[in-house]
């Protein structure tokens, strides 16, 4: 019986799995998002060709330059598609300078580029449109007068700074505001302290009124100088406007300046440094 055990042959049966649905693999599905994914694009940069004007484009285009510096807080073009972001407090319209307000302009003939930027920065800090508004009123008046003014227009100077509108009457040679070493105005400069006192009562603005000198050493009493002279001019001037219809409570400050601030600093004695400054300040205006 053992016998016929051990004489039976081994038999190894291979059962096979059944068979599998085939791999497809997923390539295709890649290459179609690639192809959703451009398409989209293309119809996005159609949409923006249409949309935008060339101004717009090109803040568009600095935006994604590595070479232009922008701020998280704008971006690029103007109006529709201005770039800023909800961290703005105030649109600024990008141009290649991030969050950078900026002003492009053509300054006229003739013009003092200086001057012209200050007055550029003044109209960007200027809070108020109508504050902003009858400052420009004021200084259109200024500048009516000095057009119809003769001889006069020689001693009118006027200058929107960010302080605020700045009217300097100025000494001319031959023709001075105050006697050489006196705080007593002279009949010249009280006929302009009442041109200016009207144009200031357009106004509601505080105002400052300052004195200067020019660098010319005072020769005079032992402790009495430029700063003295020059602070003593001013009160005669604040007096001046006074008399002249504006309001004790609408002074700001009175200051003698002496010859710490000269028009033209390259001729610190020459006799346009000698002069009475009027300033309409801005509210809230740094002081």
């Amino acid at each position: 019986m053992a016998s016929q055990t051990q004489d039976r042959p081994i038999i190894i049966k291979k059962v096979a799995a059944p068979a599998a649905e085939g791999h497809h693999g997923g390539a295709w599905k890649v290459a179609y998002a690639d192809f959703v994914t451009a398409m989209m694009a293309f119809f996005l940069l159609m949409w923006l060709l249409n949309a935008t004007t060339e101004d717009q484009r090109k803040g568009i285009a600095d935006y994604f330059d590595p070479r232009v510096p922008v701020s998280r807080i704008s971006g690029g073009g103007t109006s529709l598609l201005h770039g800023d972001s909800a961290f703005t407090q105030e649109q600024l319209a990008a141009s290649a300078t991030g969050g950078t307000r900026t002003t492009r302009t053509e300054v006229p003939p003739g013009a003092d580029p200086i001057s012209t930027g200050a007055e550029l920065q003044a109209r960007e800090t200027a809070a108020d449109p109508a504050e902003q508004a009858a400052l420009d009123a004021a200084k259109a008046k200024i500048e009516a007068a000095r057009a119809n003014g003769g001889e006069l227009a020689q001693h009118l100077r006027v200058t929107e700074t960010p302080e605020g509108l700045r009217i300097d009457i100025v000494d001319v040679d031959g023709r001075p505001m105050f006697a050489t070493g006196s705080s007593e105005p002279t009949p010249l400069l009280r006929q302009l302290l009442a041109i200016v006192a009207d144009v200031v009562g357009m106004t509601v603005n505080p105002v400052k009124v300052t004195g200067h000198t020019d660098a010319l050493p005072f020769r005079g009493d032992a402790g009495y100088g430029n700063w003295e002279l020059s602070t003593e001019r001013a009160q005669a001037a604040r007096r001046t406007l006074e008399a002249n219809g504006l309001g004790t409570a609408r002074i700001e400050r009175v200051e003698g300046r002496a010859d710490r601030d000269p028009i033209l600093p390259e001729a610190p004695e020459a006799a346009e440094n000698r002069r009475i400054g009027i300033v309409l300040l801005r509210v809230g205006a740094p002081g």
